[in-house]
C-alpha cells in the first residue's frame, strides 16, 4: 500500500489520487453540501407539487384510458350484435316481396273452393309448398279473425258496428299480416267490431 496525502490506496483499484480532497477540503466540501440543502428546500417543495400534479395527470389519463378501452368494447360488441341481428333478418326485403304472390294464391283457392280439378290441386300444392319454405326460414302467419284487435300486429281498415261480437274484436281478416321471427314483416289488415 502507498500513503499519499494521508490517505492509504490500494494499487489496483485505480483511484485518482491527485485529485483526491485533503481532510480541510473534505470538510469545506461538506458545509457546502448543507448550504445548499437547505437553499433545496424550496425547490423540494416545487418538486413535490410538481410531482404531485404528475401524479394527478396520470391518474386521470389512465382513467380516460380506461374509458376507452371499455368504449371501444362496447363498440365491438354492438357491432357483433347488429351483424348477427343484419343476418337474422337479411331475408326480410325478399320475403315481403313474396308475400303478395302469397296473397294471389289465397284469392285464387278462396274462388272456386268447390272445384277439385287438378288444376285447383296443382295451385294448392304449389301453395303448401310456398308457406313451408316460409316457414323454414322463420316466417309465421298472424292469427286474426276472432282475436282481439292488437295494434301493434293488425291494422284497422275498417270498425262494423255490430252486437254480435264483442267489442275491438277482428271480424274478418282482409289481407292476412306476417312475422319473421319476432319482427313484425306486415300487419293482418282488418275489420274490427265497434258495439257500444
Amino acid at each position: 500500500m502507498n500513503k499519499k496525502n494521508g490517505k492509504s490506496q490500494v494499487k489496483d483499484q485505480g483511484l485518482d489520487l491527485e485529485h483526491e480532497l485533503s481532510s480541510g477540503q473534505e470538510s469545506d466540501q461538506n458545509a457546502a453540501i448543507g448550504v445548499e440543502e437547505s437553499q433545496d428546500s424550496p425547490q423540494s417543495a416545487d418538486r413535490d407539487g410538481e410531482l404531485q400534479k404528475l401524479k394527478a395527470e396520470r391518474d386521470t389519463l389512465v382513467d380516460r384510458l380506461a374509458r376507452s378501452q371499455a368504449e371501444f368494447d362496447n363498440a365491438r360488441k354492438r357491432a357483433s350484435r347488429e351483424q348477427q341481428e343484419f343476418r337474422e333478418y337479411a331475408a326480410a326485403d325478399t320475403i315481403k316481396a313474396l308475400l303478395p304472390i302469397l296473397d294471389s294464391f289465397e284469392r285464387a283457392l278462396k274462388m272456386n273452393a268447390s272445384d277439385k280439378s287438378e288444376f285447383r290441386s296443382g295451385v294448392e300444392l304449389i301453395h303448401r309448398q310456398l308457406l313451408d319454405a316460409l316457414q323454414k326460414l322463420g316466417v309465421r302467419p298472424i292469427t286474426a279473425e276472432g282475436e282481439p284487435f292488437d295494434p301493434r300486429v293488425h291494422e284497422a281498415i275498417e270498425m262494423v258496428d255490430t252486437s254480435d261480437a264483442d267489442d275491438q274484436q277482428v271480424l274478418e281478416e282482409l289481407q292476412r299480416g306476417y312475422k319473421l321471427k319476432e319482427r313484425l314483416l306486415r300487419p293482418a289488415m282488418v275489420k274490427v267490431a265497434r258495439n257500444s
